[in-house]
């Protein structure tokens, strides 16, 4: 088994091996992965945190040893929390987005002097964090303020608060307890919708007083009802509300 982390900004992660491919997620500067398969220009990775898998370009990460995985799988991560901020050495100046991992600075040679979060964070500060992705275009496999899809936009914000969930909404709807009716709902607890086949399709994070912020075409503020979420700015239902979920 071999091993790697993202020395890069922002890596695209993809279905198959090919530059064409469709982009299934996003590796971010200092996640860690294993390689599960390697070809001449393409691997087969499984991030850690998320365990979810796809393939990156060889030239997009550096191979780390064994011992270095577990270690980084050990340690509590340290994340940027600013939208944007720079790692730097000697000849490179690299913007890196919020949520990228700051653990391994040493080991690729950069320095960071922006702010950092680490740990668990109470889950009245979900909300605020979700603000920083306000207005961020929505963007199929995306993980970051330039683009986001909407199970990428739940667990980013999970994340700088220290909770782990899982990259698809439909992974994300297995986690946490169900709740029976939308009053039961607090701030930062989720809210999943369905298609006309029962299949979850779409996550949001619940706000006060039957508010929703999403990535629907940007990461918005809609309104939630009994039947799902109602766009503030054509009047009609967007959404087709399947649970809530409350995850911690």
């Amino acid at each position: 088994m071999q091993y790697g982390i993202c020395n890069l900004s922002i890596v695209p992660l993809r279905a198959e091996p090919s530059d064409t491919s469709e982009l299934v997620s996003q590796v971010l500067y200092g996640e860690h992965f294993k390689v599960l398969e390697q070809r001449k220009k393409w691997s087969r990775i499984r991030i850690a945190f998320d365990k979810y898998e796809g393939w990156i370009d060889n030239k997009q990460y550096i191979e780390i040893t064994e011992e270095i995985y577990k270690e980084k799988d050990k340690e509590q991560l340290v994340l940027s929390s600013d939208l944007v901020e720079f790692v730097t050495d000697e000849s490179l100046l690299m913007p890196i987005p919020i949520g990228s991992v700051l653990n391994s600075l040493n080991l690729l040679s950069h320095k960071h002097d922006g702010n950092t979060v680490s740990g668990i964070i109470s889950k009245e500060n979900i909300i605020k964090t979700s603000y920083m992705y306000l207005g961020a275009p929505y963007l199929w496999g995306g993980k970051t303020p330039f683009g986001i899809d909407c199970s990428g936009f739940t667990q980013m914000v999970y994340k700088l608060n220290g909770y782990k969930l899982l990259r698809d909404a439909s992974q994300q709807a297995t986690q946490g307890e169900a709740l029976s009716f939308i009053e039961e709902s607090e701030p930062g607890d989720l809210a999943f919708f369905d298609n006309e086949e029962g299949t979850i399709i779409h996550v949001g994070i619940i706000m006060e007083n039957n508010y929703i912020i999403h990535a629907h075409g940007k990461v918005r503020i809609d309104r939630i009802d009994h039947s799902g979420i109602f766009n503030v700015e054509t009047h009609r239902h967007t959404h087709r509300l399947r649970v809530i979920k409350k995850v911690i």
